[in-house]
């Protein structure tokens, strides 16, 4: 009997959005680029209100993607891995992110979910579901501890 081997990763993207997880996200996914050799993809999604054209220029919505973008470099630059940064413009980010993913031809995003209760109950949000049930390929979601409070 042989044994069935998943293709290797070539690219790993990392969505970011400027929360406290996005430096250990990148950690993570420069670490598993770097045992398989495979390149990091980071994007940013700005999303555009439908009342605006999709390409407006939103000068202050560019500026924090690019910081949030450029912290997330220095982040993979400590692991000497090839790496690339996309700043995108959407209607919705969870979109956005799969068809970065198709795209690009990506085998694995690794992305994180802050804590959020709504309701009462754990909420995951819109993204992080869309992605889950969209993406061509693996996704690794990684949810950040309950505050100490939370019951």
């Amino acid at each position: 009997m042989s044994i069935v081997r998943p293709n290797p990763l070539q690219r790993i993207l990392v969505p970011v959005n400027g929360s406290e997880l996005d430096e250990e996200m990148v950690r993570l996914a420069a670490v598993t680029a770097k045992r398989a050799g495979a390149q990091l993809v980071i994007v940013y999604v700005i999303v555009v209100k439908r009342t605006l054209p999709l390409d407006v220029e939103l000068e202050e919505e560019v500026r924090r993607g690019e910081e949030v973008l450029d912290r997330a470099e220095r982040a993979a630059e400590e692991y000497n891995i090839e790496h690339t940064s996309e700043l995108l413009q959407a209607r919705a980010t969870g979109p956005a992110i799969v068809d970065e993913a198709t795209e690009r031809s990506v085998d694995l995003i690794i992305m994180g979910v802050t804590y959020r209760k709504r309701f009462g109950e754990f909420y995951l949000g819109q993204t992080t579901p869309y992605v889950l049930k969209n993406a061509p390929c693996r996704v690794w979601v990684a949810r950040e501890p309950p505050p100490p409070d939370t019951p």
